[in-house]
């Protein structure tokens, strides 16, 4: 195929981006729901081919584990780690609820368990983005609410990852569904993990991590690598280090953006305490840049070309809007009661902050489309009347999130306290 036509299909969703984080603006909605409308409708009008080129797949492919790396990258551990045991509550009832409605939905609507499954994990994980973003537009990024839906949803995060490692390879078939078939994936699961704290530890010892008494491997570390140059490679070595991972994750039979969010959950801030002579915050200058490169211009890609996979048919449309409408109304209820009475009686939050937190956790964004992205597009797992529903119930749950956010806050927005 002729590789200028490649690069004119790349340029039309690069300008699409544009369009979508424009509308995003106006709308005060996330970006992700506009690339997905861009994709949709230049795909249903000619602009973009139903079947994408391998340079477009495999791009969007890097943007997604790019994602996922900043993701995890953003994190702060230790004040992840701190906040645990007020959260833990939240983010268990919070994710199991939506994950038990979207399954009995799904058996419900289609009669197949692997489908279901994927469905409910789908729609587990919070868009903790989303929700930020909404929280700062009110006025309470830093109310005791956003803490706890930060914390929450990282923690949905992380175990929906844990999820996804171990559901698909049941779900596609290349796991039996036995104990010693889901023992398998569960060891093959820890494994991974647990290769990934010991490379984080190696890598990057702390002054008194166990890594730097053991010899010869505690005299290496990728610290020098960070600082090359005066810090220029410093952000290529981060890219690499997700995508090292993120094919590791591919080897133990994970999604590559598994290890990519684990890449950037073990990387801290003190790892680029060098060259203080320059006088420049090396963490937050790579981050940018990595924010950057996955959210502007490598990441939407990804997004754009999930939703060249609505190809608009108004049969199929007006066959799955009840279920998106039922399942919406479910995942609203079953979330917002789950996530606010465990903020309240786990976390001790007040009501007006409980219920904040309850409305926050309606998101659903990064994660939700990547289990999309292997249940439909690489492995055709759930149907396409499935998947219709899917993203038409993410859609509505997303718009809920600001409305609710703004509303409740009209209402009670006075008495949520600062954290």
């Amino acid at each position: 195929m002729d590789p200028m036509h490649d690069i004119s299909i790349l340029a039309i969703i690069w300008v699409s981006v544009f369009v979508a984080s424009f509308l995003a603006f106006r709308t005060r909605l996330t970006p992700v729901l506009w690339y997905l409308f861009c994709g949709a409708t230049m795909v249903n009008i000619g602009l973009l081919p139903k079947v994408m080129p391998v340079f477009i797949t495999d791009f969007a492919e890097l943007g997604i584990i790019i994602i996922m790396f900043a993701l995890g990258f953003e994190e702060d551990t230790d004040n992840f780690l701190a906040s645990i045991k007020r959260s833990w509550g939240i983010a268990f009832f919070g994710a199991l609820a939506p994950f038990l409605v979207a399954y009995f939905a799904a058996i419900y609507f289609w009669q197949d368990t692997n489908a279901a499954l994927l469905c409910g994990l789908a729609m587990t994980a919070t868009a903790v983005s989303l929700t930020m973003v909404s929280l700062k537009t009110e006025g309470l990024s830093k109310s005791s609410a956003a803490t706890g839906i930060m914390t929450s949803a990282v923690l949905d995060d992380i175990a929906s990852l844990a999820l996804v490692a171990i559901m698909v390879p049941i779900a596609t078939g290349e796991a039996s569904v036995s104990l010693d078939g889901i023992l398998l994936v569960v060891g093959k699961a820890v494994s991974f993990f647990l290769v990934v704290t010991f490379i984080g530890a190696w890598l990057f010892p702390k002054s008194d991590g166990f890594a730097r008494n053991i010899p010869f491997v505690g005299s290496f570390n990728l610290r020098r690598i960070l600082a090359m140059a005066e810090g220029q490679y410093t952000v290529l070595a981060l890219l690499l280090i997700a995508v090292l991972v993120g094919i590791l994750a591919h080897e133990f039979g994970f999604h590559p953006a598994v290890g990519a969010y684990m890449a950037g959950l073990i990387i801290q801030r003190e790892y680029f305490a060098f060259h203080e002579h320059r006088n420049v915050d090396f963490h937050q200058q790579a981050q940018e840049i990595v924010d950057n490169v996955a959210f502007t211009w490598i990441g939407p890609v990804f997004f754009v070309t999930l939703g060249t996979h609505l190809v608009f048919d108004g049969d199929i449309f007006m066959t799955v809007l009840p279920y998106a409408l039922i399942l919406f109304v479910g995942l609203f209820v079953g979330q917002v009661l789950s996530a606010s009475l465990a903020a309240r009686y786990t976390g001790n939050f007040d009501w007006p902050a409980s219920l904040m937190i309850g409305f926050g956790m309606l998101g659903r964004a990064e994660l939700a489309f990547v289990v999309l992205d292997i249940a439909f597009v690489q492995h055709h797992i759930i149907s396409t009347e499935a998947f219709y529903t899917l993203m038409m119930t993410t859609f509505f749950l997303n718009i809920s999130v600001p409305l609710t956010i703004r509303w409740w806050k009209s209402r009670f927005g006075h008495t949520i306290p600062a954290s």
